[in-house]
């Protein structure tokens, strides 16, 4: 199990609630007579994992204790000492954060024991549901378990035994958590910042001789990690053109095939041709023939191959990166996988042989966990693996845009399951599957492959046919909103401005979709410029992807048409003066705003300029370099913004990878201070050159 960071949302924690009952309440003189703990994963109590230990304190119980907690000195006479008990804690625990109610006053109690029993003490990291309440329901003038339990509808079984106050405590954590999320508190160093402003409640505990009952949030210790499963796609590794046999071949052979061309595996299809939809095909290794064979002896040589095929196939994209290959391949227990273009086409194939490089590395942080979450909360505990890899991929001088695309990766991952999710949720509460086939669009830096770890929703859906209002209309609005939630819930928070497919303005028919972009185009007006800015970057991803791209064709043949229209999206980019009179860079609390100042005319100008020259592609990098690539001028000034893309977004990942695990809110304002001198002079260096972006466009827009 590994341990939880910073940016762990709290619905995705492994934890363990705990409380102990004492021979009194002085921690300095105090001894523990029984413990109890539960387990919580994904905002859920583990039914059956729990631990109920009494102790000997090796001193009387006195009766006013006893009166409380109902143990006396018989009941642990025969008990196991603390240091027994500790062992099995321990083991119980594992990495798991600690909850409790009051937790500092437990907390306190075993740092004492371990140190009569002359053991080593680390505090856990660990959570007060008390001060999580007055967090959630601030104003209360009661936040004892007794109380908490009352408001929340908690029966509490077992008051005042360990066992059952830390059910109750779990309890209670659950119930926190839809209100905490409400207030802005999603993650567990979000929590933890938060718990530590209530000063006033953390004195009466400290008088009292607690210890903290929250630990302070902290980057989690440094993890290297193998950069080639992040700086590779699938497509470097496959095998292609695909070996393709017909089904009525005989396996003796394949075998023969699979021996000259020295391959374990073979698809199946008919006509035995590659480039078709993946559907098509089935595939058989060589451990399908060894089994047959050792099944069946000489008398399978004489089979139909077909026979043996395993159908459907378990595919990944081509543009996938190496680390999603190695994941899926974990999770099926397989040892191949098709790789398929991105229209559904079969491409190559990966196997286990072509990732050996990276399954002999244990630095595999990112796996395929999002793909087959069955929930919210195990996807967030996907999600929060990011940070982590940023900051390791940081460290080993990783290009910022490859970082940012594997980010925009799994956000992709993240709205594709959410959708599965929610249409499945749909069929069981008897809405019924689809009324027609549709598309599941990212847009925005999502879209362009160009996420940060502060990524918000940002979604839309196109499907095949009906008006607005329609039955299928109202079908696909249960669906947006079902995706909305699921991925707020998950830890990717709702779109502030509304860019979600839950909202009539971001979904509709295809026919009604090409309207509104016809409108969007023709009229121009500024709420309109402000759509298009994330709507050329739009992606499908999941559902009938054709859908989605012949909209994005749409677009941009509209849109290139226009002259007037790319000369109004021109005028937008004026970038805000970053500089004071003197040359300084004009700071807010310390920080500048990198998006306003430097991302948003780099990103801009390469989305005008795009549209206005045909350049079909969606990321800046890719959008730049085809403009270049036309020899129309301004290459120079490109190529710097190129080089000014990757410096931004590595001091912006660098900051937002440090507030989270601070939990502090996630921003694209970045603290100069951070930035040593050499840094600060580059970041000046590149706002400068971003100033004449508006000149740019104009010159080159009729280039």
């Amino acid at each position: 199990m590994k341990p939880a960071t910073g940016a762990t949302p709290l619905i995705a924690l492994e934890a363990a609630a705990l409380d102990t009952e004492t021979t009194g309440l002085d921690t300095a003189r105090a001894r523990i007579v029984q413990i109890g703990a539960v387990a919580l994963s994904h905002g859920r109590i583990l039914d059956g994992r729990q631990i109920d230990l009494l102790i000997d304190p090796e001193v009387p119980v006195p009766s006013t204790s006893t009166r409380i907690h109902g143990i006396t000195n018989a009941m642990v006479r025969n008990a196991p000492a603390f240091a027994s008990a500790w062992a099995a804690l321990q083991a119980f625990i594992e990495n798991r954060v600690i909850i409790g109610h009051a937790i500092g006053f437990d907390l306190s109690m075993l740092e004492r024991e371990t140190a009569r029993a002359g053991m080593e003490w680390r505090k856990p990291r660990s959570l007060c549901v008390r001060l999580l309440a007055r967090l959630a329901e601030p104003g209360q003038s009661d936040y004892s378990l007794d109380a908490l339990a009352a408001r929340l509808g908690i029966v509490v079984s077992g008051r005042h035994s360990a066992l059952g106050d830390a059910r109750a405590a779990a309890e209670i954590f659950v119930a926190l958590l839809p209100r905490l999320q409400k207030r802005g508190i999603r993650t567990l160093a979000e929590a933890e910042r938060a718990c530590l402003a209530e000063t006033a409640e953390l004195e009466t505990g400290h008088r009292a001789g607690w210890a903290e009952p929250v630990s302070r949030p902290a980057p989690p210790a440094f993890r290297s990690i193998d950069p080639f499963a992040y700086r590779h796609r699938v497509g470097d590794l496959m095998s292609h053109p695909p070996v393709v046999v017909a089904s009525v071949s005989t396996v003796k052979d394949v075998i023969a095939q699979m021996a000259a061309r020295k391959i374990s595996s073979v698809f199946v299809a008919d006509p035995a041709e590659p480039g078709q939809p993946i559907a098509a095909y089935g595939i058989v290794t060589e451990r399908d023939v060894m089994r047959l064979l050792a099944s069946d002896g000489g008398s399978a040589l004489g089979m139909p191959i077909g026979g043996i095929a395993t159908r459907p196939l378990a595919s990944i994209r081509e543009q996938a990166f190496a680390y999603r290959a190695v994941g899926r391949m974990d999770r099926l227990k397989i040892r191949h996988l098709a790789v398929r273009h991105e229209d559904g086409r079969l491409a190559g194939m990966v196997s286990a042989r072509d990732m050996l490089k990276l399954r002999a590395s244990a630095a595999i942080n990112l796996d395929d966990t999002i793909e087959h979450a069955a929930s919210a909360a195990e996807m967030a505990a996907a999600w929060a693996m990011l940070p982590t890899v940023a900051d390791a991929l940081i460290a080993e001088r990783i290009d910022a845009r490859a970082i940012v695309e594997i980010v925009s990766e799994e956000l992709c991952a993240m709205t594709r399951r959410a959708a599965v999710l929610a249409e499945a949720a749909m069929e069981r509460e008897g809405l019924g599957g689809s009324p027609c086939p549709y598309a599941v669009l990212v847009l925005g830096s999502g879209g362009r492959g160009e996420s940060l770890l502060a990524a918000d929703q940002d979604n839309a859906i196109v499907f095949a046919e009906g008006g607005p209002d329609s039955p299928a209309d109202q079908w696909f609005a249960r669906l947006g909103e079902r995706i909305a939630d699921t991925l707020n819930q998950s830890g990717v928070p709702y779109c502030k401005g509304g860019v979600m497919a839950r909202n009539a303005e971001w979904r509709g028919s295809l026919a009604h979709w090409k309207e509104r972009v016809a409108d969007w185009i023709g009229r121009s007006r500024p709420e309109d410029l402000l759509n298009v800015d994330i709507f050329f970057d739009l992606r499908p991803v999941h559902g009938d992807l054709a859908l989605g791209e012949a909209l994005f064709t749409h677009a941009y043949d509209l849109g290139h048409t226009r002259p007037e229209f790319a000369k109004l999206l021109g005028e937008q980019v004026a970038p805000a003066n970053p500089f004071t009179l003197f040359g300084g860079l004009q700071l807010e609390g310390g920080r500048i705003d990198l998006k306003l100042h430097g991302l948003f005319p780099i990103v801009a100008t390469a989305r005008t300029l795009a549209i206005r020259h045909d350049i079909r592609a969606r990321s800046t990098r890719e959008r730049l370099e085809g403009l270049i690539g036309l020899d129309i001028g301004g290459d120079e000034d490109m190529a710097a913004m190129l080089s000014g893309h990757n410096v931004l977004l590595a001091l912006m990942l660098a900051q937002q990878s440090r507030d989270l695990y601070a939990g502090l809110p996630v921003s694209n304002r970045v603290e100069i201070a951070k930035l040593n001198r050499a840094e600060q002079a580059e970041l000046k260096a590149v706002l400068k050159a971003l100033q004449p972006a508006p000149d740019l466009v104009r010159d080159l827009m009729f280039g």
